[in-house]
């Protein structure tokens, strides 16, 4: 790439390695312009379908994301899957081993799998993530991504992917915890895992249909529950199939374009908030003079890279000998 990244073309054409160096680039040049303005060229090109795993730890959203890879490759789609795994809260370190229980062909291709850490994000997704997703749907023909797990808080992922699975475990009382505030506006399809538990898997889905139908549908989408088993491959492809449901439907409703572009703006502002404090998002959302959260929209990675140094600038003066603190 000699410092530079490739064209769409390129990258859709370069392989595994060449998509590996990309992202790795995008983790270590995260905010300079060049990267910035990368970014939002891909963004501007989609490709795949994009489908996010989430669920308490030990649901089996790793064995249900290689049963879907499976799926996936056995109708000669191209798949990627980024699995962020979970930070060490004393050093930062992650031990990234989502993939090992991904068995999947290292010589094949069109399956790349990227791990991530989640760092100290609690949301489920790492501030590098919605970058390589961007990218990865520019590429490939569906996008998996697994988090961490999910409380009645968390909820990053919805402003990242187009289908949020929510996966729960029969006989673990999460489908009443996940009656409670939040948790049920997150998913567009869930999915009881372990169906080949029998009487208790039928329970679970029983007891989620039942707090979804207090939510009513949302959009004109009724969220479906479907019972899945990854060690029989019971209801896989119906899972498979109810996310490309789900996206034809964003598709022919002409929600998808909107809900990516409020999507941008989310990530924008949770950058501005993370890094700026609520005093950068007021100065992000004020004025004439100031239209980030609208630019954010379509540009949001040139966007942020703009406003952040334009802070950084003025902090930069406010601070410098001399002058009055």
């Amino acid at each position: 790439m000699s410092g530079q990244f490739p064209s769409l073309e390129d990258l859709r054409a370069g392989g595994k390695r060449l998509l590996a160096r990309v992202l790795s680039r995008l983790e270590t040049h995260a905010g300079d312009a060049e990267t910035a303005a990368f970014l939002d060229r891909i963004c501007a090109s989609p490709r795949a379908e994009t489908v996010g795993l989430t669920g308490p730890p030990g649901v089996g959203k790793s064995s249900l994301t290689d049963a879907l890879i499976r799926d996936c490759r056995a109708e000669g789609k191209k798949v990627a899957v980024l699995a962020v795994d979970p930070s060490s809260a004393l050093t930062g370190g992650a031990l990234l081993g989502d993939r090992t229980r991904l068995k999947t062909d290292p010589s094949d291709e069109n399956v790349f799998v990227r791990s991530m850490a989640a760092r100290n994000r609690l949301g489920g997704l790492s501030d590098h993530a919605v970058a390589a997703i961007a990218v990865l749907r520019a590429v490939c023909d569906r996008v998996m991504v697994e988090t961490v797990g999910i409380g009645q808080s968390e909820g990053d992922l919805k402003q990242a992917v187009d289908t949020v699975i929510l996966c729960i475990q029969p006989g673990s009382g999460d489908s009443l915890q996940f009656m409670k505030a939040g948790i049920m506006e997150l998913p567009d399809v869930v999915a009881v895992t372990k169906a080949d538990m029998g009487a208790l898997a039928r329970r679970a889905a029983s007891d989620v249909r039942g707090a979804l139908s207090l939510s009513g549908a949302a959009g004109g989408w009724q969220v479906p529950v479907c019972e899945v088993s990854a060690d029989t491959g019971q209801g896989i492809g119906d899972l498979a199939a109810l996310t490309t449901r789900h996206y034809a439907h964003l598709v022919e409703s002409g929600a998808l374009e909107q809900r990516r572009r409020d999507q941008h703006a989310a990530w924008f502002r949770d950058m501005v908030r993370t890094e700026f404090g609520l005093a950068g998002l007021r100065h992000a959302a004020a004025g004439e003079d100031w239209p980030w959260m609208k630019a954010a929209k379509t540009a949001p990675f040139s966007s942020y890279a703009d406003f952040a140094a334009g802070i950084t600038r003025r902090l930069d003066r406010q601070d410098a000998p001399g002058r009055p603190v």
